[in-house]
This record gives structure tokens, C-alpha cells and sequence, in this order.
């Protein structure tokens, strides 16, 4: 099947955790400590991430997301009585160096042939998205890469994505966003980019502000979409 091409866009900005980097992968490294376990890290561990980052945005009560990556990692453990002294220190090590998705290197490399700039606009503290970048070998296929730390508040407040448009001199709407989160997909989409959502993970359509213009179940489809 065709998809329509999404036409008048310069720049490619992508969120990082879950759309670049699978984040799944640190807690899969421990498989060997976390047994029949696994799955409830992860997903336990994922949601007060994002949950801590809303709630701190809402109290004016800022630190940056690797604070936030262990207070969320260290509830999980706490909740799942995991009580293994060696691994809370490992999942965070391994957190740094994240896998990417295999199909992010050469659909990025696609983007850049085709004249598209490139940014990454993260959630992530500028050391953490250095590592995670260095690790994936991608720093060279990267413009920019934007951290909720230039503004001290995170996703999904306006200031956010505003960063690109800053960073990157074009209209929002020349802006093609990519992220694997719903609520992150439909406030850009709100705040006047293009998005493209990837839904890895089949999950259902937000009930919120904006709406993606096109869906995907890998990044891989991003190219054919833009025309790359």
C-alpha cells in the first residue's frame, strides 16, 4: 500500500528513549539476575520514569533524567522486591549505552542523503544522549542533539519542541517529528510539527490535543514517507 508523502519538510527530529534507543534492552542484559522478573522491570521501571518527569514538571521541582532514570529504577526494585545489591549499579551503567534499534542507522543515513537535517530532542541529560549516541554510532549522521535541559522542564511542555524550532531556524511546521510515545507524538503534533508516530508497541490512539499524521510500526517506513 502507498502512503502520501508528507511534503515541505527540511528537518527530521526524533525522541530518543524508545524510538532510537531501545530502552528494554538495559533490563534484558540483566536477564541472568532478573529471571521470570524481567517484563515487570521494565515496564514498572519505564512507566514512573515518565510518570516522576510529569510530576516534578508540575511542582517546578526539576532534575535532570538521570536522577529521575534511578528514582524510578530504585521504585521498581523496591516494589518488585529485588533486592540484589549488584544490580541496581549495572541496569544504570547499562542505561548510558542503550542498543539502537537495528533500522536506525541506515534510515538515518537515507534521511541525510536526501538533504534532511537531523536532531535528536530528548528527555535525556546531554551526558546520557552523548553516550547513547557514541554507543550507536550515529554522531555523524546527527545535526543536533537537544536536551530538556536547555529549558529545565520536560516533555510534553511547548518549551520542549520549541528548542528545534529554535535550534534548527524553521517553521514547525517544516518539521517532521518522530517519536515512539503516543502523548509525545500528539502534544508535537498540538504544538504545530509534523509527526510521525512510531507505534512499536501497538498502543491505542491518545485522547488528547493533536493527532499524527502518519503512523508506523518502524522507522524504517520514514524514508518512503518523506520521499527519501
Amino acid at each position: 500500500m502507498t502512503v502520501a508523502r508528507l511534503e515541505g519538510i527540511r528537518a527530521c527530529v526524533f525522541d530518543a528513549y524508545g524510538t532510537l534507543f531501545d530502552f528494554t534492552s538495559a533490563a534484558a542484559s540483566c536477564s541472568d539476575l532478573l529471571g521470570d522478573k524481567l517484563d515487570r522491570l521494565n515496564t514498572l521501571w519505564r512507566d514512573k520514569q515518565l510518570q516522576y518527569t510529569w510530576l516534578r514538571s508540575i511542582q517546578g521541582r526539576h532534575a535532570d533524567f538521570w536522577q529521575v532514570t534511578g528514582d524510578a529504577l530504585d521504585f521498581a526494585l523496591d516494589a518488585l522486591a529485588i533486592n540484589n545489591p549488584d544490580l541496581r549499579p549495572r541496569l544504570m551503567d547499562i542505561y548510558r549505552t542503550l542498543d539502537a534499534f537495528p533500522e536506525v542507522p541506515a534510515t538515518l543515513e537515507r534521511l541525510q542523503r536526501a538533504g534532511l537535517k537531523i536532531a535528536i530532542l530528548s528527555n535525556g541529560s546531554p551526558a546520557m544522549l552523548e553516550a547513547a549516541v557514541q554507543h550507536a554510532r550515529i554522531s555523524h549522521l546527527i545535526d543536533a542533539v537537544l536536551s530538556v535541559e536547555e529549558v529545565g522542564i520536560y516533555k510534553p511542555h511547548p518549551k520542549v519542541y520549541q528548542l528545534a524550532v529554535d535550534r534548527l531556524a524553521l517553521e514547525p511546521t517544516a518539521i517532521a517529528f518522530q517519536s515512539s510515545n503516543a502523548w509525545d507524538a500528539y502534544a508535537a503534533s498540538a504544538f504545530g510539527m509534523r509527526v510521525v508516530w512510531c507505534n512499536r508497541n501497538a498502543q491505542r490512539p491518545e485522547h488528547l490535543p493533536g493527532k499524527p499524521d502518519r503512523v508506523v510500526t518502524t522507522l524504517a517506513e520514514l524514508p518512503g514517507i518523506l520521499g527519501a
